[in-house]
């Protein structure tokens, strides 16, 4: 049987039934009862006063702006002005990038602890640039002939320039210099539309017109257009011009038929002029290469804001990679991503043909063997890692979407986070100026890659070797050349250590790292690569005071050393002082019959100080075949027995 309860509440009365068993019920007291059946007021959790705040929209308005304003406290101490934000601060997009190498820009402002770089590292170590600045002293006989040059007015120099933007440079370099030959004014040279890119930018579009035109006053007069008494005239177009003319055949063929006509049209200077030029004419080519040729302002000013976020947490390295579509094609290599990609390049190599630069003869890896390919990311990681690049090392890369897009650049991503580029580093609407114009765009890489700490190209090219010379010609700062030739067999040898690997790496470098480096040692090199000694000069250029530095050339020589600038004062050294040396033409072996056809420093003393008999340590040779590569480049030869003479030095 069952009993009813009731129970009462505070407003309304309302009865609530509950089934209890009359046992249970038999043995309670009523009290007890009635405790069961009312339920026990609640505990306020908080306290009246503390609700009526809450509920004040005066002070939750307080409160989030106090919250706002701790956050942007907390933001301010780590914002860096030359950083900039993510184009999407709410979500992190590719989407505006053409392709992201590593981060991107909003990225930049990350942790200081991981953003910090050893600076006195032994990567960034720069090269003793032996004192060497630049020095473009021209002779008497150029300044004299200057004043007839600028003030002719009755022969006109017109050239169309083609390729990419380096390209374009170099030519117009050479036009400048064959405007001088000739001694006639040139027409502000004109840029044939890219047929690959489509870029139609002009002259004064890349370059500071005004300023290319101050600096060469004194030495070619530009002109903006023809004059009136010429428009009517039809130009002379010349287009067959061989490969390395010299100023010789220049005059003989083009000075009677510009004395006739008043012009010349000239296309496709690529390579035309010769590299052995007289010493004011390679000064000529420094000049507008390092001091006229300068990037118009706009250029300018971007390039160097890009270079300034780059460098504000440290020094950073510029890579120029070279791993686009066209490059692999032209180089006869394979990218080595997927077969797919292989067998693409392959595909339009059979169908082209003639883009394919040069030995067709060899196969892909007879090209890989003999350093004829660009390295791919892979291998560009393991060279960097073995000169000791570190981790947390800041790389700016340069040139085109590489074949493969990101996947192509991931070896680089994962070992090298802080990897950005020109997209990454940019503002939003920065590039806008520039877009579907290469030739800008390969501008603004170039500035910052010629600023940065250290800087490598994957593959050589025009801008490698136009930021190699600018940057020797700027105090030699460190440049990486890949030595491929030499390293890459041990790329290819999985049972190497990767100590071994690494030393092995270190030493075919140690010669390698944009260390002075004399022009005149190999025949053909371009000034504007080779500065020195045409165009910079030290303390001991004019005058040897070293007395055993030809001793230490020779030894050089013996012992198979790459003949660096640290040979170049033997080189350079005149007759000053009473330190007596043999003229350039003059044969001077040592005991294994290796003559060096250049200046070098015999003895101190009187005229009769060239003599046989001065004592002197010998010099012992090491081995025929260690010398080559070291004789070849001073173009060292033999002569009969009886016409040598011992080296002896004091």
């Amino acid at each position: 049987m069952c009993q009813m309860a009731v129970s009462k509440c505070n407003k309304k009365k309302h009865q609530s039934y509950i089934s209890v068993p009359s046992q249970i019920i038999n043995s309670i007291s009523q009290s007890s009862l009635e405790s069961l059946l009312h339920s026990p007021k609640k505990k306020q959790s908080r306290t009246p006063k503390l609700r009526a705040l809450l509920n004040n929209p005066r002070f939750l308005i307080f409160l989030l702006f106090a919250l706002c304003f701790l956050c942007t406290v907390k933001m301010w101490a780590k914002f860096d002005p030359k950083i900039p934000f993510s184009r999407n601060p709410c979500f992190i997009s590719r989407q505006n990038s053409v392709i992201s190498g590593g981060l991107l820009s909003s990225q930049l402002s990350i942790g200081k602890k991981e953003a910090e770089i050893d600076e006195k590292g032994e990567f960034w170590k720069q090269p003793d640039g032996m004192g060497y600045r630049p020095c473009l002293d021209f002779s008497g006989k150029y300044r004299t002939e200057s004043d007839g040059i600028v003030k002719d007015r009755t022969k006109y120099l017109l050239v169309v320039v083609s390729g990419g933007m380096n390209q374009q440079r170099n030519q117009i370099v050479d036009a400048v210099v064959i405007a001088r030959i000739l001694g006639a004014a040139l027409v502000v040279p004109i840029l044939q539309v890219n047929v690959i890119w489509g870029d139609e930018s002009e002259f004064s579009d890349i370059f500071d017109l005004d300023h290319f035109k101050n600096v060469l006053a004194n030495d070619v007069r530009i002109v903006n257009s023809l004059p009136s008494t010429h428009l009517m005239t039809r130009p002379v177009e010349e287009k067959r011009t061989p490969l390395h003319v010299s100023p010789e055949w220049i005059r003989s063929r083009y000075l009677r038929r510009m004395r006739r006509d008043g012009m010349l049209l000239l296309r496709g200077l690529d390579s035309r002029l010769s590299k052995d030029l007289p010493s004011d004419l390679q000064k000529l080519r420094c000049k507008v290469a390092f001091h006229a040729l300068r990037f118009s302002p706009h250029i300018a000013e971007l390039g160097n804001k890009l270079s300034e976020r780059m460098r504000s947490k440290g020094p950073y390295l510029a890579l120029h990679l070279r791993m686009e579509k066209d490059v692999w094609v032209r180089t006869g290599c394979l990218p080595g991503l997927t077969r797919d990609y292989d067998e693409m390049i392959n595909n339009e190599r059979k169908a082209r043909p003639e883009l394919l630069t040069s030995r067709s003869n060899m196969t892909y890896h007879q090209r890989k063997l003999a350093g004829l390919c660009p390295l791919n990311a892979l291998e560009v990681v393991r060279l960097l890692k073995a000169l000791g690049a570190p981790k947390s090392a800041r790389i700016y890369w340069a040139g085109g979407i590489p074949l493969g897009g990101k996947d192509a650049l991931l070896p680089l991503t994962s070992e090298f986070p802080h990897f950005y580029n020109k997209e990454d580093l940019a503002l939003q609407g920065e590039l806008e100026p520039f877009a579907k114009k290469a030739s800008l765009m390969a501008a603004v890489d170039y500035i910052v890659s010629e600023e940065s700490d250290v800087f490598m190209a994957s593959h050589g090219g025009n801008m490698g070797h136009a930021i190699q010379g600018h940057r020797a010609y700027a105090g030699h700062k460190k440049i990486i050349i890949p030595n491929k030739r030499q390293m890459l067999k041990y790329f290819m040898d999985p049972s190497l250590p990767e100590e071994d690997f690494n030393k092995i790496i270190r030493d075919l470098h140690r010669d390698s790292l944009g260390q002075p480096e004399i022009r005149t040692s190999k025949a053909g090199r371009d000034v504007t690569k080779y500065p020195i000694p045409e165009c910079m000069c030290n303390s001991t250029s004019g005058c040897c005071t070293d007395r055993r530095m030809a001793l230490q050339l020779l030894i050089n020589i013996e012992s198979g050393r790459r003949c660096n600038i640290a040979d170049s004062a033997a080189w350079r050294c005149r007759k000053c002082d009473g330190i007596r040396l043999l003229q350039r033409d003059g044969v001077y072996p040592v005991r294994t019959s290796v003559l060096v056809k250049s200046s070098i420093v015999l003895a101190s003393g009187g005229p009769e100080s060239v003599q046989e008999g001065i004592n002197a340590p010998e010099v012992t040779p090491l081995g025929s075949r260690r010398r080559q590569s070291c004789r070849s480049s001073l173009r060292g030869q033999r002569v009969q027995p009886e016409k040598q003479r011992r080296l002896r030095v004091p």
